[in-house]
């Protein structure tokens, strides 16, 4: 009887078995490998080889965090099993690829693509095809998307960059999308972010001196210019590397926007959408994070000021401390409650954790030329 008993409650603790709550995924990008970490005691696990190109990768999670979907430059979408370390399946979807993204139900994995544009659109358990959105505007071939992001709704939101146009794709009722279009947007959308409450859809425009916003909630009202004029001021610097716009920090009713070409965060009120305010940063912003309880940026920038990472007070402005982590600090990623931040090194072969009250190094983890850094916790936000 008690044999039975046990054998029906289940594992007991210390029989080997874990969650995923505390796991990550570190790309390390030269290799074509990806790292398997865990926050809690902040280590790695494993080492998985095999995924391709991942020279601008990125991961999302199944919506039980026990699957990474890597996105490769390559093509390439690679489902892996975190727990038992291994690739689940890899297809190569495209020749040329930059992002993804999973629906807010987890059925469906969506992947953007340069080449030969367009998005597609595959069932999560199997990688089986769904659906081809093609990015047809009239152009030679159909257009480059980026700014790829679920929204409620079972939507994805994405930008076509040759065709200065913001699609919605609606798969709420079945495989076949319903499309919407937006037009003359803005020319050259680079990239994308959603808002984390999923309402506004803000692109990047390359050629423009402005953002583009569509509020989600209401799309028949259109796509409207923020922000406009925001550098004209200045002169502009040669832009080394673009800024992530999914690498916004937004709290507190204020967003904070790494400006193109200045050494500038800007504070943006994300009720009127206009600044507020002007922050004076060590080099060109690539990406600025905000802890998960909005006290704190974290800001990395663009070569040459690569080696350093400011964090900043989000409520004074302030310039609370400059670090220099190493050579190429390519992202930053907070474990779930914000108490650490990892960095990944990238000419270093390094990555960093940080213990963000006190702003002290913890640890350094050796990695093959790490970049992007994706904790299983992004499975339950909105846009990551």
């Amino acid at each position: 009887m008690l044999v039975l008993l046990f054998a029906m409650l289940g594992p007991v603790a210390g029989d080997g078995s874990r969650a995923t709550g505390d796991l990550g995924v570190v790309i390390e990008r030269a290799a074509g490998s990806i790292l398997v970490v865990e926050h809690s005691h902040d280590t790695r696990l494993h080492e998985i080889e095999g995924l391709g190109d991942l020279s601008h990768a990125s991961v999302v999670f199944s919506r039980d965090a026990r699957y990474a979907f890597v996105f490769g430059r390559d093509g390439g979408l690679t489902k892996v099993d975190l727990l038992s370390a291994r690739v689940v399946k890899r297809i190569v979807q495209s020749g040329n690829s930059i992002g993804g993204a999973i629906s807010q139900d987890g059925k469906l994995v969506a992947v953007s693509n340069y080449e030969p544009g367009g998005v597609r659109v595959f069932d999560s358990q199997t990688l089986a095809p769904v659906a081809d959105i093609r990015a047809d505007y009239g152009g030679a071939q159909p257009s480059k998307v980026v700014g790829l992001v679920d929204a409620p709704g079972k939507r994805f939101v994405f930008s076509l960059y040759d065709a200065d146009q913001i699609w919605i794709a609606d798969f709420s009722a079945g495989d076949e999308p319903s499309i919407t279009r937006f037009s003359d947007v803005g020319h050259l959308p680079y990239d994308a972010l959603i808002t984390p409450d999923g309402r506004h859809y803000v692109a990047g425009l390359f050629g423009e001196d402005h953002l583009a916003l569509l509020d989600l909630w209401h799309p028949q009202r259109g796509v409207h210019p923020i922000l406009d004029g925001y550098s004209r001021r200045e002169a502009r610097l040669p832009v080394y590397k673009m800024p992530h716009l999914e690498g916004w920090a937004v709290a507190g009713g204020k967003a904070f926007v790494p400006a193109v070409g200045q050494h500038k965060v800007l504070v943006v009120d994300t009720g009127s959408w206009k600044t507020l305010a002007e922050i004076e940063v060590h080099g060109q912003p690539v990406f600025v994070m905000a802890r998960p309880d909005g006290r704190q940026l974290w800001v990395n920038y663009a070569y040459p000021d690569n080696d350093t990472v400011q964090v900043i007070d989000a409520e004074s402005y302030a310039i609370v401390r400059t670090l220099k982590p190493g050579k190429a600090v390519l992202h930053m990623e907070f474990t779930p409650r914000g108490e650490k931040i990892w960095l990944s090194v990238r000419d270093d072969n390094r990555i960093q954790v940080y213990d963000t009250a006190t702003l002290k190094l913890l640890r350094e983890l050796p990695a093959d030329k790490p970049s992007g850094i994706f904790f299983t916790s992004r499975a339950h936000r909105i846009g990551l």
